[in-house]
């Protein structure tokens, strides 16, 4: 069903070897010894040393925001596809939205069983390709009457006409609540499936291996729990309040952005087993026991979302702290440095993406009954880049 709002544009040694013959005579003279020639010398050889790691660039916005389409409903999850098409999920009406070259909006499917309330609904989207002539499937994260839950829907159609076929379900009974759901999906370069899951309003169960809340998860594609995850399950880490965001960077590294509660927002550089601490400790509390975050921000300057990697720079949507924060450099390992870019300019950000052409994609979330929207919310943008 089409949707006809448009864009409109504002201003990435041998040893040598002697033989000797002794005659059989008595008294006959011995020959002359004779030299054989040396062999060549045998040695190991000694393995090149690796070039020295030479860490992507780091960027920083380089010009103004432009729109690329507007008039989105709750937007929360960009998903540029590898043939080109781009989908967004909005959380209340639980439309997989795609994005025309033009601007426009058309409903390319619809996800069955979701059921908005609060924070819930239509959340995460990802891609995985499929076989060779073959389009691969559309994950999506979704709020459903019970519970919480991964299903996976055949993608069809090339971009501008493009849809989805019918859900099956990945993984079910992850805990739902009326906030803290995380939702965030994505599959890593090892071939999984991460999503991220608040401990939606169970604090302790953020602190059980065992449950499905308050956790990085890491499955295979058909949902089973990858192998190699350190407790056996689903489990990846634990000890989260409300993650929202999944990046790695050009090591592989995975970071993952964090609601705190009422002091600190996180950014957490992801280790397979950890324990981030929630509810014992939320921020930098140096206690031994937890995994402290990398970087941390009072909850009025973040309320941190979506999370992206472009270069060697980290790209954080901040909804409450409206604005764009970066991060770098992330592979170079030296220290962190974080900058806000358009504070109070686009309303609260939910999502942030790689862009095609090395950019940055952003898609604000207006409309989702706690920011003010603005003529044209939400809208789907698009940020320059260069070396900063």
């Amino acid at each position: 069903m089409p949707r006809t709002t448009h864009s409109r544009p504002w201003t990435l040694g041998a040893t040598a070897l002697v033989a000797l013959a002794v005659a059989g005579c008595t008294g006959a003279p011995a020959p002359t010894p004779s030299v054989l020639p040396s062999a060549a010398p045998t040695t190991t050889p000694t393995p090149s040393p690796e070039p020295p790691y030479e860490a992507p660039p780091v960027l920083r916005p380089s010009g103004e925001p432009e729109v690329i389409a507007e008039g989105l409903d709750a937007p929360w999850s960009i998903l540029r596809l590898p043939g080109g098409g781009v989908l967004v999920s909005e959380r209340d009406t639980a439309n997989l939205v795609e994005v025309l070259a033009d601007g426009s909006l058309r409903v390319a499917g619809t996800v069955p069983g979701v059921v908005p309330g609060g924070e819930g609904g239509l959340l995460g989207i990802a891609h995985l390709p499929g076989d060779v002539g073959t389009a691969g499937h559309v994950y999506a994260f979704f709020t459903a009457a019970s519970d919480n839950r991964i299903v996976r829907m055949p993608l069809a159609g090339a971009p501008g006409s493009l849809g989805v076929g019918a859900a099956e379900d990945v993984l079910t009974g992850i805990p739902k609540a009326g906030n803290h759901n995380g939702g965030r999906i994505a599959f890593g370069p090892d071939g999984y499936l991460y999503a991220t899951a608040g401990d939606a309003g169970d604090r302790d169960a953020a602190q059980d291996p065992a449950s499905l809340s308050g956790k990085v998860l890491r499955m295979t594609p058909e949902g089973e729990p990858a192998p190699g995850n350190p407790f056996g399950n689903h489990t990846y880490s634990f000890g989260h309040r409300n993650p929202q965001g999944l990046a790695w960077d050009a090591r592989g590294a995975l970071w993952a952005a964090e609601f705190g509660q009422n002091s600190w927002d996180e950014l957490n550089r992801i280790e397979p087993g950890a324990n981030y601490g929630w509810p014992v400790v939320e921020g930098q509390a140096g206690d031994p026991r937890f995994t402290d975050p990398v970087l941390q921000w009072s909850t009025s300057e973040a309320s941190p979302s979506g999370l992206a990697l472009v270069g060697d720079t980290l790209f954080l949507a901040a909804l409450r702290g409206e604005r764009l924060w970066s991060i770098a450099p992330a592979t170079a390992g030296g220290p962190l440095g974080a900058t806000p870019w358009f504070a109070g300019e686009l309303g609260r950000l939910r999502d942030a993406a790689a862009g095609p052409e090395g950019e940055l994609w952003m898609i604000t979330n207006n409309t989702d009954g706690r920011g003010s929207p603005r003529p044209g919310d939400d809208r789907l943008i698009r940020v320059p880049l260069g070396a900063g």
